[in-house]
């Protein structure tokens, strides 16, 4: 692990603070996750429901520590190209006119066939040097002199094939090129994996990390959230909309409102000069945290019920 790393990591608590200032809510177990993966060098997956600050983790770590985030955002059909390297086709191919044009001044002076053919072998190798090698987010992760934070984002979107290949980086934190050979990690990065569990992930996969879900928050979390991502709302207003939401969540929708949506309507509603919740304000704005025509009618026959608990919770 890298210095600035040793530096910065000291203890649970010194984490929280710290990320307290670049703007994140570290809970004890994510701190503590989070001491343990750095001591250990050992990547984290992240899993938890879509919207609930697990990529955000990520970008904060690079924040926190000073470091550049490399991200890596996967699909299906990902393959090595992408992620790791590829060659410098256009690159090569005028390299290779080049080598054409000075193709007299290369054997004329030989004496023979053989001795011009083994005078062209000499630049075979060119053509695959680091030269011409075009790094993808996994390589210039690992080619970083003072570390870095690299995301593989939402990792179970990819093939069962991608999972496999990414073990080795994993797991000692280098990587193969046919034509070049290893190469090792300069300084070892800081490696988040993130999933929605559309897929099961392979036991070797979670072998090699340490495993942190991140669930909706509690009430006093969210609400903590909220006063440092969107500070000018006033203590009633954030009492009530995160009321709201916790009740929303508890509702039959398709898709639950996520602490990223929770901060979007509270912006909303401070753009709006909303002080307090009603009704027609929140009917007004239940497409911000709300994805779904069916899931706003669920909420829309239940509004003045929802609305009135929200409201509740600043009388009490």
């Amino acid at each position: 692990m890298n210095l600035i790393t040793d530096e910065k990591i000291d203890s649970v608590k010194n984490i929280q603070q710290a990320f307290k200032e670049v703007e994140y809510i570290c809970s004890t177990h994510i701190a503590t996750t989070l001491y343990l993966a750095f001591k250990l060098g050992k990547p984290i997956l992240v899993e938890g429901p879509a919207g609930v600050g697990k990529t955000d983790l990520a970008n904060k770590t690079a924040a926190f520590l000073d470091l550049p985030l490399i991200r890596l955002q996967c699909y299906e059909g990902l393959d090595e190209s992408k992620a790791l390297y590829e060659w410098k086709y256009g690159k090569q191919l005028l390299y290779t006119q080049i080598l054409k044009d000075k193709l007299n001044d290369i054997v004329k002076e030989k004496n023979n066939l053989v001795e011009s053919i083994d005078a062209l072998h000499r630049y075979d190798d060119i053509f695959f040097s680091k030269q011409f090698l075009e790094p993808r987010p996994l390589l210039k992760s690992l080619e970083q002199e003072s570390g870095s934070v690299l995301l593989v984002d939402e990792i179970d979107k990819s093939d069962d094939e991608f999972e496999a290949f990414l073990l080795e980086i994993l797991s000692d934190f280098q990587v193969s090129i046919p034509e070049i050979g290893t190469i090792k990690a300069k300084s070892t990065p800081f490696v988040f994996l993130t999933s929605n569990n559309t897929r099961e992930l392979s036991d070797a996969l979670k072998r090699r990390c340490l495993h942190l879900y991140i669930p909706f928050p509690d009430p006093k979390l969210e609400r903590e959230v909220i006063r440092i991502k969107v500070p000018d709302i006033s203590e009633k207003l954030r009492v009530q909309l995160v009321a709201f939401i916790q009740q929303v969540r508890k509702t039959d929708v398709k898709k639950v409102p996520s602490i990223s949506e929770t901060i979007d309507w509270a912006r909303v509603l401070l753009l709006l000069h909303a002080d307090s919740l009603n009704s027609e304000i929140v009917r007004k704005t239940l497409n911000v945290f709300l994805k779904f025509e069916t899931d706003i009618d669920v909420v829309s026959e239940r509004l003045h019920e929802l609305t009135q608990h929200a409201m509740k919770e600043t009388r009490s």
